[in-house]
């Protein structure tokens, strides 16, 4: 019996270590076969995710790389390009004394830059601060001692005065406290009369505020335009324009008396003529002339050099088309001689005498043009957009003038006025020629 139950007991336990190596060995097949799978899973997602994040990193890179790269341009009659900014620029103004370029952009900064140095390979310029916010509109004082913005953000006006350095350049001050906010709607423009005497800003809506240099409202004014699309102060420094929805410009007065108190603001003349809402207007330097852009896909030209108080209305010289569109921008010559049109990223410019399409420079900018202006000669037109100002040489002025005064040299009847034409045609053709050979390899 006991031999019988040893012999049991040794068969039982020899079929649980049958058991428990036939078990072992089984899961040490699971296991390596585990092992073997997530290897593979390991292997595939190498395999799959590993290029795929090289790529990424690389159109991250490339993505990081073609942001930081500014947009190239090159053309016969640009002259140069300011490139300081590091961010969108969206606003220039020279100044009355024709010394300074005044731009601004969504940095936070305002760049003073020396109209001299258009020509040079090096472009230097001052920079002042915008604490806390950003400039959208930058405009000079008349003394050019000065200049005002708009804040992004804060919606007013702050003022900045330029202080003269011993070494010849300028240091920057705000004043201490901004404009009160007073407009309901994004600004359109702001400016500074030449006369010193009163500051404008004006918002989409139909809202144009006339303030004192301290901040104070004198009058405001309701365009009854449904919605204001531009406005901007006359050269001289007596009217505010504005347009809008409606098919005309409208031109106000703002009056002051003997002693240089505010009277008030009245109504001086309209154009009228546009099928559709005006994009924009622009004065000459003597305000005897005016140029508007409309939707109806023309530029008009007007003699406003009128006795308005006498119920005289301008007169219409000329309608061209043209293309537009929202954002259009407009620009008269300060000799009214050239008319320059910006059209998204496009400049078209021309002669206002015969209104012949004379030049057109298309890509000029990455994205849409955020201001045009003349220069206060008419020797140069700038423009801006994206993170780049371009100047560009007035070439159709050049010809516009050789063929007007060789048009005087034909009607002239004194000798030493022949020889001073003769003298001044050859001088501009000159220089129209030097513009023209000039190289554009560095201007890039």
């Amino acid at each position: 019996m006991e031999f019988a139950a040893l012999v049991a007991l040794s068969l039982l336990l020899g079929v649980l270590v049958i058991l428990v190596a036939f078990a072992v060995g089984r899961r040490k097949e699971e296991l390596n076969e585990e092992i073997k799978q997530a290897e593979e899973f390991s292997a595939e997602g190498t395999a799959v995710k590993g290029p795929a994040s090289k790529k990424q990193r690389q159109e991250k890179h490339r993505n990081r790389k073609e942001k930081g790269s500014q947009h190239t341009f090159t053309h016969q009659l640009l002259a140069s390009t300011l490139k300081s900014h590091s961010g969108n620029v969206t606003c220039v103004d020279f100044s009355s004394n024709g010394k300074y370029l005044a731009s601004c952009a969504d940095d936070r900064t305002v760049r003073i830059w020396s109209t001299k140095d258009f020509l040079e390979r090096e472009h230097k310029c001052l920079r002042a601060n915008v604490e806390l916010d950003h400039a959208i509109l930058v405009r000079f004082s008349p003394d050019s001692r000065a200049f005002i913005i708009w804040l992004a953000n804060g919606d007013a006006i702050r003022v900045f005065k330029m202080i003269k350095k011993e070494d010849g350049t300028f240091s920057f001050k705000a004043a201490t406290e901004d404009f009160p906010q007073k407009h309901k709607a994004p600004i359109l423009n702001i400016g500074i009369a030449e006369t010193g005497k009163f500051i404008m800003s004006a918002s989409t809506d139909t809202t144009i505020l006339i303030w004192d240099l301290k901040g104070e409202i004198l009058s405001s004014i309701n365009t009854n335009q449904i919605v204001n699309s531009y406005a901007a102060i006359s050269p001289c420094g007596r009217f505010v324009g504005s347009c809008g929805f409606t098919p005309d410009v409208k031109v106000w007065e703002v009056c002051f008396g003997k002693t240089g108190d505010f009277k008030e603001v009245t109504r001086a003349f309209e154009l009228k003529g546009h099928s559709a809402g005006v994009h924009a207007f622009a004065f000459s330097n003597d305000s005897h002339r005016m140029v508007t852009v409309s939707k109806d896909g023309t530029w008009k030209l007007w003699k406003t050099d009128v006795e308005y108080k006498k119920q005289q209305d301008p007169y219409l010289l000329k309608t061209v088309p043209c293309a537009s569109s929202d954002g259009t921008r407009v620009a008269l010559s300060p000799d009214g001689r050239v008319v320059a049109i910006s059209d998204g990223s496009n400049v078209a410019m021309y002669n206002t005498a015969n209104g012949q399409l004379e030049e057109e420079l298309h890509g000029v900018h990455s994205g849409e043009i955020t201001d045009l202006r003349f220069d206060i000669n008419g020797r140069f037109l700038v423009c801006s957009g994206d993170r780049a100002i371009r100047v560009f040489h007035n070439a159709p002025g050049y010809r516009a003038a050789i063929s007007d005064m060789q048009d005087m040299l034909k009607k002239a009847q004194n000798e030493g006025m022949k020889q001073r034409l003769q003298q001044q045609i050859k001088e501009a053709q000159s220089a129209l020629d030097t513009v023209l050979a000039g190289s554009v390899s560095k201007r890039t």
